[in-house]
């Protein structure tokens, strides 16, 4: 058996960093081809998610990161379960079980379009050794601990079948953005990278803004207008139509701007092409709601200093999230080395 020390594993990876900012050849055709086989994979949002993770495999990053954790390789199976909402959305799962010694078993989204088959390509490629460490199956077997990341509903069977084993099993989440009233025009286009990047199909694309009351909507939309191309995506439209014509025929007060709908509501989770808005009289009220919905809430974008456990960044970079900012705050690393 080959071994791979921490100190390899790192260089591998760095160097797979190094190869997906190339972007070879054979990766740009499946990036290409990706459209064909999910229309949401556009090439700018495959293309966004590999520059998001490349930005993460440096060796300074990576050494960092793991230092607090001891070389070992484990013959324990990690089995893997992915989603496909967006681009690569697993790759951080497989990342933490590779460089943290285990073996993986994948199970890919088939919404994948063959994107972490060729990125897993382009790893073996670049040290071959990783062939030993990993398999793409169809369904997961013989495997010692589980991650599987899916739908509240799928969730319900995740547990039924991988209940018994040490898991992580994630469920639906959303974002939300927390405004001022204050903000710039430019603040207001980085809130706009939040909201529409990826179509808003990702657990960090923010689904609901708090907006002091009285908000200028007018001055929301103009920030947002430099994303109305994405009104030209067919099945975003789709979407955007669909919700216009419910709203309308129920009558239900909404604000449209020709390509985003944004409706007054409590709830968290809102439709592809609409944004749920609720006003509030203090930030304290924010702080006490976001609170108490913390396990439904993935991340905030605010520029306000808030009072939460719930990560916070700075308008325009929830889809950036660094290596240790871990998907429904579980810590993956202290989970794999918990049950080596």
């Amino acid at each position: 058996m080959n071994i791979l020390t921490k100190e390899q594993r790192i260089k591998a990876f760095t160097e797979l960093g190094q190869q997906l900012r190339k972007t070879p050849e054979y990766l740009a055709e499946t990036i290409a081809n990706a459209v064909y086989k999910n229309p949401w994979y556009t090439a700018p949002n495959v293309e966004q998610s590999i520059s998001a993770i490349s930005a993460n495999l440096e060796e300074s990053k990576l050494t960092n990161w793991l230092q607090p954790y001891p070389d070992v390789t484990s013959e324990k199976t990690v089995g893997l379960v992915l989603a496909g909402n967006i681009p690569l959305v697993g790759f951080h799962d497989i990342l933490c079980v590779l460089l943290a010694g285990f073996k993986a078993q994948i199970k890919v989204s088939s919404d994948d379009a063959g994107l972490t088959t060729a990125i897993l390509g382009l790893l073996v490629d670049v040290e071959p050794r990783f062939a030993e460490r990993f398999q793409l199956v169809d369904r997961l077997h013989d495997f010692d601990l589980v991650i599987a990341t899916g739908s509240d509903n799928s969730s319900r069977y995740f547990e039924y079948y991988f209940g018994k084993k040490p898991h992580i099993i994630r469920k639906n989440r959303n974002s939300i953005a927390v405004l001022s009233g204050n903000e710039s025009s430019e603040q207001l286009q980085q809130l706009g990278h939040d909201i529409f990047d990826y179509f808003g199909l990702g657990c960090r694309s923010v689904s609901k803004i708090f907006v002091p009351k009285g908000y200028n909507v007018a001055h929301l939309f103009e920030g947002l207008e430099q994303f109305s191309a994405i009104g030209d995506h067919f099945k975003y439209n789709n979407n955007y139509d669909y919700n216009k014509s419910i709203y309308l025929i129920n009558k239900d007060r909404h604000f449209d701007n020709g390509f985003l709908l944004l409706k007054e509501d409590d709830r968290t989770a809102s439709p592809l092409a609409v944004l749920f808005f609720q006003e509030y009289d203090n930030i304290q009220q924010v702080e006490d709601t976001l609170n108490a919905s913390a396990e439904q809430v993935q991340c905030i974008t605010t520029a306000i200093a808030l009072k939460t456990e719930i990560p916070t960044f700075q308008f325009g970079q929830s889809q950036c999230p660094a290596l240790d900012d871990y998907a429904d705050g579980i810590n993956t690393l202290d989970f794999l080395f918990a049950n080596q």
